[in-house]
């Protein structure tokens, strides 16, 4: 038998269809949302039927992180202040991509939108809005704040329908000078095709690209150099190699490097000698560190005996011991403390 429960959870208008176990009680068999966070109203299967059953507390949760997902005051990623997301939906491009979150993101809420033939979602005036609240809150307090655009998307991703809404973009980042702007894109070679200051860098655009291993290292590192910006940075996550940064960071070409593990159901390894690779290149060049996290792997030796433990071996044949933990256990400790580098902004 099944009986249906509403509530509203940060914006969200929830409609829950509960089914009465034998043993009494209700447990979560479906839930339709309707979101009216972005000012558009849409409905989202949130429980699959071939899915185990959601339970309420489970369902709530997803329901606060699906709204998290699409813009964030605060945001959880440890490197940013905000998350800003002109758009939902990307194309897979290299092996950093091969268990996007981002996507997962995107199905939970009943959206399929990566590939190169899916359409892409667009939000309103709302959700457009937000982020010269967070440039007057920076103003007010004197202190400026970082963003990070775009957790959901590529903003540089060669897609004509994207056009109008990168000019929109690029409106708001110059009408919000007390927010210094991160675009993180895994296609650095066309930025110079849709970003209009490429040789003219504003100061409050950081520009980055992803690094998971020594051949995307090589070969993004050159395309991002082709762009003038006041400051480069590198995302090295997930770690899937050692990486040698040396040629750039000895002549301060990359201004900042964060660094990471996996996180996921099916999350790969990163060999803590990989981390401190990173970290020990940036020390000696003198270029700000961020580790970010282990993710879902991390030293044995960091917490309790994991049931799931794996072997893995560095380029030189060390060996390191690591357990399967959740991603807030195994935390962002190397080798006993935090590393929060960041590069000087320049206003």
């Amino acid at each position: 038998m099944l009986s249906q429960q509403s509530t509203t959870v940060s914006g969200f208008e929830t409609a829950v269809l509960y089914k009465e176990p034998g043993g009494g009680g209700l447990e979560c068999a479906g839930a339709a949302a309707s979101s009216c966070f972005d000012g558009v109203r849409c409905s989202w299967l949130i429980d699959k039927p071939q899915s185990p059953i959601m339970r309420p507390r489970k369902l709530l949760r997803a329901l606060h992180e699906a709204r998290r997902a699409v813009m964030a005051k605060d945001s959880g990623i440890e490197w940013t202040h905000h998350t800003f997301n002109p758009w939902w939906g990307c194309v897979k491009l290299s092996p950093a991509c091969a268990h996007c979150y981002a996507e997962t993101w995107a199905h939970r809420v009943g959206m399929d939108l990566w590939g190169g033939d899916a359409p892409r979602r667009f939000f309103s005036e709302h959700h457009w809005r937000e982020p010269l609240k967070w440039n007057a809150e920076s103003e007010r307090l004197g202190e400026r704040a970082r963003v990070f655009c775009a957790s959901m998307a590529d903003v540089f991703e060669p897609r004509i329908d994207l056009d109008p809404w990168r000019e929109k973009l690029w409106g708001l980042i110059e009408t919000t000078p007390h927010l210094d702007w991160l675009l993180l894109t895994k296609r650095p070679g066309h930025i110079k095709n849709v970003y209009p200051w490429a040789h003219a860098p504003r100061d409050n655009v950081w520009l980055g690209t992803t690094a998971e291993n020594q051949r995307w290292a090589n070969r993004r590192i050159e395309r991002l150099l082709s762009v003038d910006a006041h400051v480069r940075f590198l995302s090295c996550e997930p770690l899937l190699s050692a990486i040698d940064l040396t040629p750039w960071l000895k002549n301060q070409q990359i201004n900042w490097i964060i660094a990471g593990g996996e996180s996921g159901r099916e999350a790969r390894p990163t060999h803590p000698n990989w981390i401190r690779a990173l970290r020990d290149q940036c020390e000696r060049h003198n270029v700000p560190f961020h580790f970010k996290q282990w993710g879902h792997w991390s030293p044995e030796a960091q917490g309790e005996p994991a049931k799931k433990i794996i072997e893995l071996h560095d380029e030189a044949g060390r060996l390191e011991r690591l357990s399967w933990r959740p991603k807030r256990t195994s935390g962002r400790l190397l080798d006993g403390r935090t590393y929060d580098g960041y590069p000087r902004a320049p206003l």
